[in-house]
């Protein structure tokens, strides 16, 4: 039985290559029989579950209440779209982020469940790391702002170069990984190599220190949480 849920949980999952817009596009007719067919042994996964657990029991667990309620999205959802097929209405299909709750929310998916749950708690302890994170992105910009925005500077394709905040905000946040580096700084340098130094400082405060920090703080708060799961056991 474990074994089956899995394989149509991922079976489910994996309908996402091949669904509009797809990786290797099928028929509509295909996916959502096999989507319906995935949804039937769901339900019928939840049926048997619910022959064996007491009513009370059954209807308090928050999980059983989280997959009905995904197979009630997904199948009203895939009605909505059908019917807009038919009728050439451009739509698409929003259910399919409930998909993952199947993944977590079944009793056999115990330690998924758990990762799931240290990842959750985790979150609300590295917001002040990232709000910081934002603050040095968004005042980095404003200073990339008034430093090459009076320059009427181009790049390489003839466009206004850190003319607009938030353009800038979003190159100096790719620039955080690196995939951009040298070309978005290239337009700044062949004017002064002395700009030089902004995008340095930018890369050593952002990248290596604040990214640095960032991974230091989820690692450390992730493996407190998992251990506290595990009632005190080394996670190393």
């Amino acid at each position: 039985m474990q074994t089956a849920t899995y394989f149509f949980i991922f079976l489910n999952l994996s309908l996402a290559v091949f669904e509009e817009p797809a990786v290797y596009p099928l028929p509509f007719l295909v996916t959502s029989l096999v989507e319906v067919l995935c949804l039937l042994v769901f339900f019928g996964r939840l049926t048997h579950f619910a022959k064996v657990t007491l009513r009370n029991v059954f209807w308090k667990d928050t999980k059983n209440i989280c997959i009905m309620v995904a197979i009630l999205l997904s199948l009203t959802d895939l009605a909505i779209y059908g019917v807009l097929r038919i009728y050439d209405v451009r739509s698409i299909r929003w259910s399919r982020i409930v998909r993952p709750i199947f993944l977590i929310n079944f009793a056999e998916s115990r330690q998924i469940r758990r990762a799931f749950r240290s990842i959750r708690n985790t979150l609300p302890e590295i917001t002040y790391v990232f709000l910081l994170f934002m603050f040095s992105l968004l005042m980095f910009s404003l200073m990339a702002l008034k430093l090459f925005g009076e320059r009427n500077l181009q790049t390489a394709e003839g466009l206004p170069y850190f003319k607009n905040y938030l353009e800038i905000v979003f190159d100096l946040y790719v620039l955080v990984t690196t995939a951009n580096s040298p070309d978005v700084m290239m337009p700044a340098f062949d004017f002064s190599s002395w700009y030089a130094l902004f995008f340095i400082a930018f890369v050593i405060v952002n990248t290596y220190i604040f990214m640095s920090l960032f991974l230091a703080v989820v690692y450390n708060n992730y493996k407190k949480h998992l251990k506290v799961m595990f009632g005190g056991v080394n996670c190393d």
